[in-house]
């Protein structure tokens, strides 16, 4: 049994520690007053009864808190008062520099917590490593001078999360919908250097790669561009070629026919398809941003986005060679084929590739067959989508999340036309439904009063995050707000008109609507007697966001958070607050967003049409996924989710599973068992190997793929999820 300590070391859990430390509290209260040795040793092994029962590591305060209540149980308050004293004290000693423990922890790779903290960053990198750096550094500042106290508790208690605090003491801001077509069409700026308006396709693919690049490193969330935006120069590349065939064909001796130009012409263009794209896929995984880890892009592919037949023709060319080369995979260091984690994909369902008979409908089949394998694309609705999110116009829209699930509210531009390109997100601050349900004590009065205080809470949070921004300079990120991907800024403007009136959104998210439900109802959510309530609470919450709009002027949007490591979090401060309820906090995680329980016996169909109403009802970021096992060899049943996902839900994935042992070569289902600490560890089923650095395992956590392994709450959800096919 192992222990975490404050630095986020994990340590052999040791109950001689907690001997010494009561007998040391014990002998400063006169004899009368003292435990005896047997009810110390008692006290200790009680203790350690109760962090086995965990089955996780413990943290150390969780420690001190339940040796604060043995003490007490044995009815020797002075002794406990001489523990809680001395508790006090070391506090304030770690107080006067709360940094450099965190920080050499990490340097030495010795910190589980920070670790684990993200599925996609390598901890053992250098530059990784300078970026937990500098986000502990900031964190201390954001906790000690730039947020108000109440905040920082809230935060710290687990009733509510203060989003990326390790980049908050910086004028950042969370995800962006990338203009990629203002700044391919109309040049940008990189390094100081101007790129003009490529005269290639090969060239664009190029520049985007580089794009991507300097916006990961200037903001800390998901971004997002579109293949739309790469198709015209298709035809720009395909006139520049036609041209060299008619010139290499002049030295030949009698006519060529104008269909062997156009044959030989069409074979180059694919050729130059395949290298860009190829181009796009190998630099998003091997560029590192700044902050030591690949961009998180998603890649929007959507047929109804081009402008005339030709550019439709051609985007479905691009799309095609995408799908086949993320079919592909990439190789891994032993030469071996695997998934990536980046870049996420999306792909559009609409009226031209959903039916048998329609004509794109091979690209369909070819995606199947891509998220059978690699678990992307994603699948997004256009006829659902079109009833969602209509703008002030009345006008049904159909546009890409931010990243993995973040989306943009509907924006008209001053001439009447949807915006959506160049938008971004403020940032997100997330609430604890769970909590909120547990402080209530089950009382549906005091429960609402208790969602009221805590929601304003998050209001308070959310406009610190908003004033933060306001007045940074478009000099802070001169590629965002100068050179086009979000702006055209003049240099030493502001970035605050951009922060209002809707251009932008601001995040309240929510998690563990199912706990929170099953609590006060004593039902799932999925319960026809419970879901009234589930959707009670979900329209509180857009109530709450509708009203801090009209304060404002801002746009602030409910969004169903894609907790990681804070999953672990919140389940670990839950218990810490209410000790094991059961049934509501008594694993090491909680439920994502709206979702239903993973463990919860549900087929796929009926998942997806269920959570359909939730999505409606989070309008700021909201996906759903089906568990699925290995489907390769089942096409027609994935084609099959895939139709049901186009009549019935806007947003949704398949999850699958992509793993691979280098020990033995088994491309398989790695699997998650417990040690024999009870820690939960991944082991190949063909040669029990345990080591992490020689296997690759692909999981998708919260939209994203996860490569870099999890934390034990976040294991322990994915060991638990069943299939829903």
């Amino acid at each position: 049994m192992n222990i975490i300590k404050r630095s986020g070391i994990e340590e052999v859990f040791d109950i001689t520690k907690i001997i010494n430390a009561m007998t040391k509290a014990n002998n400063e209260v006169p004899e009368v007053e003292r435990l005896t040795a047997q009810e110390i040793r008692d006290a200790a092994n009680a203790v350690a009864a109760q962090c086995e029962q965990m089955e996780r590591a413990a943290s150390v305060e969780e420690i001190q808190d339940l040796v604060e209540d043995q003490i007490m149980a044995r009815g020797k308050y002075n002794v406990a008062r001489k523990y809680i004293t001395y508790r006090y004290t070391r506090a304030l000693v770690r107080k006067s520099n709360t940094t450099d423990e965190q920080i050499l922890s990490l340097i030495e790779c010795n910190n589980e917590e920070v670790k684990q903290e993200n599925s996609n960053k390598n901890p053992t990198v250098n530059s990784v490593q300078r970026d937990y750096m500098a986000g502990e550094v900031s964190k201390d500042i954001t906790r000690r001078i730039l947020l108000p106290k109440e905040i920082v508790d809230a935060h710290d208690e687990g009733i509510i999360h203060f989003h990326d605090a390790d980049y908050f003491a910086q004028h950042m801001h969370n995800c962006d919908l990338v203009n990629l077509e203002d700044m391919l069409q109309n040049g940008t700026v990189i390094s100081d250097t101007l790129l003009e308006k490529p005269h290639s396709f090969a060239t664009a693919c190029n520049i985007s790669t580089q794009i991507i690049a300097q916006v990961a490193s200037n903001q800390y969330g998901g971004q997002s561009i579109s293949l739309t935006h790469l198709a015209p120069f298709v035809q720009i590349s395909r006139e520049s070629i036609r041209r060299s065939v008619v010139e290499e064909m002049r030295d030949f001796v009698g006519a060529v026919s104008v269909e062997a130009i156009d044959e030989i012409t069409e074979r180059r263009l694919r050729k130059e398809i395949a290298k860009g794209v190829q181009t796009i896929q190998y630099q998003v995984i091997t560029l590192l941003t700044t902050n030591g880890q690949a961009p998180f892009i998603t890649i929007f592919m959507y047929l109804g986005e081009a402008r005339n037949e030709q550019e439709k023709h051609d985007l479905a060319i691009i799309i095609e060679e995408m799908l086949i080369q993320r079919y592909q995979g990439v190789k891994n260091e032993s030469g071996v084929w695997i998934t990536p984690a980046f870049p996420k994909l999306i792909y559009v369902l609409e009226e031209d590739n959903i039916h048998e008979d329609s004509k794109y409908y091979y690209l369909t089949k070819l995606a199947a067959k891509c998220t059978a394998k690699r678990m992307v694309p994603d699948y997004i609705s256009e006829k659902k989508m079109l009833e969602l999110k209509v703008d002030k116009n009345g006008n049904g829209n159909c546009y890409t999340c931010m990243g993995c699930r973040s989306f943009l509210t509907p924006y008209v531009d001053e001439n009447g036309k949807p915006k959506y390109y160049g938008r971004f997100n403020q940032g997100v601050v997330t609430i604890n439904l769970p909590d909120v349900a547990l402080s209530s004590g089950g009382d549906i009065d005091k429960f609402w009063k208790i969602f009221d205080e805590r929601l304003e809470l998050c209001h308070r949070a959310l406009m610190c995050r908003h004033n933060r921004l306001k007045g940074t300079l478009s000099d802070a990120a001169p590629i965002l707000w100068q050179y086009g991907a979000l702006a055209r800024l003049k240099k030493g403007e502001p970035i605050d008109k951009l922060l209002y009136g809707g251009y932008s959104t601001i995040s309240l998210g929510y998690a563990g609507l199912y706990e929170c439900v099953k609590f006060m109802t004593g039902k799932s959510h999925t319960d026809p007697a419970a879901t009234p309530f589930a959707l009670s609470v979900m329209q509180y919450m857009n109530d709450a966001c509708k009203k801090w709009k009209a304060e404002h002027n801002i746009d602030f949007s409910l969004y169903g958070t894609p907790l990681e490591s804070t999953t672990y979090k919140f389940a670990k401060c839950l218990q810490k607050r209410f000790g094991i309820v059961e049934g509501i906090n008594d694993k090491s995680y909680i439920t994502n967003s709206y979702h239903i329980h993973v463990t919860e016996e549900i087929d796929a169909f009926s998942k997806l049409a269920f959570e359909s109403k939730f999505q409606a009802l989070s309008p700021g970021g909201a996906i759903s996924y089906v568990e699925v096992p290995n489907m390769q060899n089942n096409l027609e049943a994935v084609l099959g989710v895939i139709r049901f996902i186009y009549d019935n839900i806007m947003y949704a994935e398949l999850n699958t599973k992509s793993d691979y042992c280098q020990v033995c070569g088994y491309d398989g289902e790695i699997e998650i068992k417990k040690d024999e600490e009870g820690k939960l560890v991944w082991v190949c089923p063909n040669c029990g190997n345990t080591d992490q650095a020689k296997m690759n395992v692909a999981r998708r956590t919260c939209g994203y793929i996860g490569t870099q392994y999890w934390n034990q709450g976040r294991t322990q959800e994915i060991k638990e999820r069943v299939l829903h096919l």
